[in-house]
């Protein structure tokens, strides 16, 4: 990271955790944007990376928007394959960890009309330079699935712009890598106020909540994805998972340790036991001592189908009314288009398109 970088990193930490306070004293005041795309099964990486941070938002009172990204499974892939199937996984696992349809709204961006409206004026408000030297679609591009790079891979800031500002979105939960991403939602946010806004703000410029959630590695050592299929699904059963802990990297070394840096691929695992158990990662490496490998890899077992279990219960439980799934998204899409209407109105008011 260059000295530019590691500056504007260092003072999004500060700043969000000056929101993180913020909120406890007025969650209400707040509205959070989160999503998926729909290209698979949501693992652990995905829980405590961003979905135990959203139950907790919505815990905590704010009104949060939680988006199922289905159009944006284009932007690496020829064509979206199991939709239908990948977007019901999705909100079985958003219900089942415990985001509430009552407090939060679970809405596909398809079928927001109003929001991908708001696509064409904010093309407008970007230049190709800035899209082009945008860090995180260099690397969407150079990881990308497909023989040629669409247009749309080329436009994904402005899309989730979109996604960010229809519902005037305050606040977006985001690792540091998504940064770059943020700060073209927050500049296509100033210059259609400065554009059209004359008096007024038509839209906030959204901060990063910048999320804290250790790196958790796949069971090959390497970054746990969905793609990489090296990760532990939420919906998998106890004797999968222990199939899947079993056979993942550590080293020979008897004595467990805590040491990221030296041994990712054990602390990454004693770290997982530890999120599971609410401990600290040193004394659960402690407590595994020389046990090795094999020990270290049946605490693990053990604390993850331990935590998963009442998920799973819950899981099942929804899984047996397909109805419900249904329903949970199409209130979902109610609201979001009411709120996406609303704006794409006052948009046209303020272009002078209201016609």
């Amino acid at each position: 990271m260059n000295t530019t970088g590691a500056l504007e990193t260092s003072a999004a930490q500060s700043r969000s955790a000056e929101l993180e306070k913020l909120i406890l004293k007025e969650p209400g005041q707040f509205r959070v944007l989160t999503g998926d795309r729909p290209t698979g099964r949501l693992h652990l990486g995905h829980y405590f990376g961003t979905l135990h941070n959203r139950v907790r938002l919505q815990d905590l009172g704010v009104e949060t928007f939680v988006l199922i990204a289905d159009y944006q499974v284009l932007t690496d892939r020829d064509v979206a394959e199991n939709l239908t199937e990948h977007v019901e996984e999705l909100i079985l696992d958003y219900l089942a960890i415990g985001i509430d349809p009552e407090r939060s709204t679970i809405f596909a961006h398809s079928a927001v009309p109003a929001l991908n409206q708001l696509l064409l004026p904010f093309m407008s408000l970007v230049s190709v330079a800035e899209l082009n030297r945008n860090p995180t679609v260099k690397d969407e591009i150079a990881h990308s699935r497909q023989a040629a790079v669409s247009g749309l891979m080329f436009t994904y800031p402005v899309h989730q712009a979109a996604d960010i500002l229809f519902c005037k979105a305050g606040l977006v939960p985001v690792g540091q890598d998504q940064l770059p991403h943020l700060e073209i939602t927050r500049t296509i946010a100033r210059r259609f106020n400065d554009r059209y806004g004359k008096h007024t703000s038509v839209f906030p410029q959204p901060e990063a909540l910048l999320s804290a959630a250790p790196l958790l590695l796949g069971t090959d050592g390497t970054k746990m994805s969905k793609s990489r299929n090296n990760a532990i699904a939420l919906s998998i059963d106890a004797d999968e998972t222990a199939r899947l802990i079993r056979g993942a990297k550590t080293d020979a070394e008897r004595r467990i340790t805590y040491d990221p840096a030296a041994r990712p691929e054990v602390s990454s695992l004693v770290l997982l036991s530890a999120l599971c158990e609410d401990s600290d990662p040193h004394t659960v490496a402690e407590e595994v001592g020389v046990g090795g490998g094999g020990a270290l890899k049946r605490r693990v077992t053990e604390s993850v189908n331990e935590y998963l279990a009442p998920i799973r219960a819950r899981r099942q439980a929804y899984a047996r009314d397909r109805r419900l799934i249904r329903e949970v998204l199409r209130a979902g899409n109610e609201r979001a288009n009411a709120i996406a209407d609303a704006t794409l109105k006052e948009v046209r008011a303020v272009m002078n398109a209201d016609y």
